[in-house]
């Protein structure tokens, strides 16, 4: 248990003892000079009677003593704000992990509102996770810190609205070279089920299913490969449709033009394929849809929830007991 104002101890305990000593002293010194000379006092003491009094009046003095001191500790504890971790568990829906896939250029009017809509949306996140992989680099991975999502997301979306005529920005230069640097190849081209394979790796547990809901939402053309182009890629669609299915993960597909095998990869794994010829409105009510049909749980999963606060039942707990016994015991001692 740790004490987020632990000076309102100390100087709760520092002006105890002062107190204690302010009354102990003084009143040793009073008892020092005023004794006076008694006879027969050995015999009083000796008393049966005598004794029983004295040590009930002893054990009173020490219980209410102890209780009194146990309540002024416990009252400086939670004054002190004692603060500790706390949990709650409940039994819900898999939490839903979306990896945005984007292969269409940053500079592209359709990449400005994709990323937008999600900048958006993550403000009204509880327990997803969102991520953005581009061509060749994980640019978010999967987070629930939906303020840098968010921020990172509206960043690389401003490059896309900007005028094809202007100068852009450094902060969209920056952008812009983050989301996907140029990369030249020798002997390799990638496709998109490459593009795919990288994002479908986002997920912590891609190679085995999960207790998460993962759905992947592509964005980009139906083929990245130049007509003729005969250098080789990684992956084909058939290995990303084995990928997907092995991680229970769902792939939604909207694409800007057409090529290759994507509406099977979409179907095979209970997504969506959307062909983009209507503008923005027409991306948005493709996003609307699929985000209205999310992975299917796998089984219903406990959803704990931590957080560190102020926790003071144990010092307010003792308090009351402290105060309750001390009742008690002037109540017995008055009769």
């Amino acid at each position: 248990m740790a004490l987020s104002w632990w000076p309102v101890a100390v100087l709760g305990f520092i002006c105890l003892a002062a107190a204690v000593a302010l009354a102990v002293l003084p009143a040793m010194d009073r008892e020092i000079r005023d004794l006076r000379p008694l006879a027969n006092t050995s015999r009083l003491t000796r008393l049966p009677e005598y004794a029983r009094v004295a040590r009930r009046r002893m054990l009173s003095v020490i219980a209410t003593v102890a209780l009194l001191l146990i309540l002024f500790t416990a009252a400086m504890l939670a004054s002190a704000r004692p603060s500790g971790w706390w949990s709650s568990s409940r039994t819900g829906d898999a939490p839903h992990d979306v990896m945005l896939c984007v292969g269409q250029p940053v500079t592209d009017p359709a990449t400005a509102t994709f990323l937008s809509h999600f900048a958006a949306q993550a403000g009204t996140y509880g327990t997803q996770r969102i991520g953005l992989t581009s061509p060749n680099r994980r640019v978010i991975p999967l987070t629930r810190d939906y303020s840098y999502a968010a921020e990172k997301l509206t960043d690389i979306a401003e490059v896309g609205r900007a005028p094809a005529d202007s100068e852009p920005s450094p902060t969209q230069r920056t952008a812009a070279a983050s989301f996907s640097p140029a990369v030249s190849y020798l002997d390799y081209t990638p496709s998109v089920a490459d593009l795919l394979a990288l994002c479908i790796t986002g997920f912590p547990s891609f190679d085995a299913p999960s207790a998460h809901r993962p759905s992947l939402i592509y964005l980009g053309p139906g083929e990245l490969r130049a007509p003729g182009e005969t250098r080789a890629a990684l992956f084909d669609d058939q290995q990303v449709t084995d990928m997907a299915a092995e991680a229970g993960i769902q792939v939604n597909l909207l694409a800007t033009s057409p090529g290759g095998g994507l509406r099977d990869i979409a179907e095979s794994t209970g997504g969506q394929y959307v062909s983009l010829d209507t503008g923005d409105a027409g991306m948005i009510r493709a996003l609307d849809g699929i985000q209205a049909n999310p992975p299917d749980p796998t089984a219903q999963a406990d959803t704990v929830t931590a957080w560190y606060g102020d926790s003071p039942n144990v010092p307010l707990a003792v308090a009351a007991v402290a105060s309750l016994l001390l009742a008690l015991a002037l109540v017995v001692l008055r009769r």
